[in-house]
């Protein structure tokens, strides 16, 4: 147990530059989570929030917990709407642990994407058009600037009324 304390407690950072070292880092975030994570996407990036991998994560940790959230901000829901997404079923399936709210007009400029679990793991790519971007884990000093200016975006938005509706 103590061994596991210290792993997590590691300064890790990585660059990365490809798919599937993104989609690694997705998966390494959300399993470090223990009771919040926080997503910033432009469209609910199916290629890395609608693996079974990933969403088996988010599961287990919303049902393994009673005060686990996990909270979504999207640029533009349509895309995850109309393309059915996994996760927005699983978010309409339990929604008093997922969120997702449809960002505030106010904030739409930026180009960014990232994911944070807790406060102490972030995966950030400057442009979610691409795949470059960096890992950073066990420092929250790092993750909390990125934490604090989605919750001031989050507290502006509005919940997305058509992700909220259950399937018929």
């Amino acid at each position: 147990m103590l061994a596991d304390r210290q792993k997590e407690q590691v300064d890790t950072r990585e660059i990365l530059t490809s798919l599937q070292e993104v989609q690694a880092a997705t998966l390494r975030v959300a399993s470090a989570t223990k009771r919040l994570m926080t997503i910033y996407t432009p469209d609910l990036e199916p290629i890395l929030y609608d693996q079974p991998k990933f969403l088996d994560t988010v599961k287990r940790l919303v049902l393994a917990s009673g005060y686990a959230k996990v909270r979504v901000l999207l640029a533009d829901p349509a895309r995850a709407l109309y393309e059915s997404s996994r996760f927005i079923g699983l978010a309409r399936r339990i929604t008093s642990y997922i969120e997702v709210r449809h960002l505030h007009p106010q904030y739409r400029n930026q180009q960014s994407a990232f994911l944070i679990g807790d406060d102490r793991a972030i995966l950030y790519r400057l442009d979610s058009k691409r795949w470059d971007g960096i890992y950073h884990s066990g420092d929250p000093a790092i993750a909390r600037p990125y934490l604090d200016s989605f919750n001031q975006a989050w507290d502006a938005s509005d919940p997305d009324a058509e992700t909220r509706q259950r399937y018929l």
